[in-house]
C-alpha cells in the first residue's frame, strides 16, 4: 500500500466519508467555477449543472446515513467519565441534532420526488436549521478543547514536574491544529448554511452562488485533508 500523504488519500477515497467529502469538494468547486465564469450558457451552465446533479447525489447517498449515525450516538451515550463535562454535554447535544437532522432531510428529498404528497421547503428547512445547530455545537465543542489544550500547553512551558516529554507536547500541538482546522471548517459551513434559511435572518439568502461555492469548496478540502490524515493514522 501507498505511504505518505497518497497513501491516506487512497485510502480515505476508499471509505464512504471520505469519498463524501471528495464529491463534495467537487460538487462545490463546480459551482465556485460556474458561478465566476461569464456567461450563463456552456461550459459554465454546464458546471453549474455538475453541481447540482453531485449535490443530489449526496442527498440520495444520506438515504444510509441513519444506521451509522445511531450507532455512533449509542456508543458514545453520554460520554466518557473522563471527558470535560462541557464536552460531553456538546457533543450529546450534536449527535442529537445530528439524529434528528436525516429523517427531515428524508422527508424533504421523498416529497421533492413525489413519493409523499408533502411540501419539501419546511422540512428543507428544518433540516437546515438542525445543521445550524450541529455546526455551532462543534464550534463550541472545539473551542472548549482548544480552550484546554492551550491551558495545558502554557502549563507545560512552566516547570511543571515530571517534565512533559516532546512527545507530548507534539502531541498536544497536532490536537490544536485539528481542532483549529474543524472550526474554521465548521464555520464555513455555518455560513453557507445561515445563507440557505428562509430570508430575513442573519444574511439568509444573500450570498452569490461564487461565495457558496468558494466557502464549500474550501471546508471540502479541510475535510478532505483531515480524513486522510486520520487515514494514514497520523494527527490532522
Amino acid at each position: 500500500m501507498a505511504a505518505g500523504p497518497l497513501g491516506g488519500l487512497v485510502a480515505a477515497l476508499e471509505t464512504h466519508r471520505g469519498r463524501d467529502w471528495a464529491v463534495r469538494a467537487l460538487c462545490y468547486g463546480c459551482q465556485l467555477a460556474g458561478a465566476a465564469l461569464p456567461g450563463p450558457a456552456g461550459l459554465p451552465g454546464g458546471l453549474l449543472t455538475a453541481s447540482a446533479q453531485l449535490s443530489s447525489c449526496r442527498t440520495a447517498l444520506r438515504l444510509f446515513d441513519d444506521l451509522a449515525m445511531l450507532q455512533h450516538s449509542y456508543s458514545y451515550g453520554l460520554g466518557p467519565k473522563g471527558e470535560d463535562a462541557l464536552v460531553r454535554g456538546l457533543s450529546v447535544l450534536c449527535n442529537v441534532a445530528n439524529q434528528l437532522y436525516y429523517p427531515c432531510e428524508h422527508l424533504a428529498w421523498a416529497a421533492d420526488v413525489g413519493i409523499i404528497r408533502a411540501g419539501s421547503q419546511k422540512w428543507w428547512t428544518r433540516s437546515t436549521v438542525l445543521w445550524c445547530c450541529t455546526l455551532l455545537l462543534d464550534i463550541l465543542r472545539s473551542l472548549r478543547i482548544l480552550f484546554q489544550l492551550r491551558r495545558k500547553l502554557s502549563q507545560h512551558k512552566g516547570y511543571d514536574f515530571p517534565p512533559t516529554s516532546p512527545q507530548s507536547q507534539q502531541k498536544l500541538r497536532a490536537q490544536v491544529k485539528t481542532e483549529v482546522l474543524s472550526i474554521l471548517r465548521d464555520t464555513a459551513d455555518l455560513s453557507n448554511a445561515i445563507h440557505w434559511l428562509p430570508p430575513g435572518f442573519l444574511w439568509a439568502g444573500r450570498f452569490p452562488p461564487w461565495l457558496v461555492g468558494l466557502l464549500g469548496t474550501i471546508s471540502s478540502l479541510i475535510g478532505i485533508y483531515q480524513a486522510s490524515r486520520r487515514a494514514n493514522s497520523e494527527p490532522a
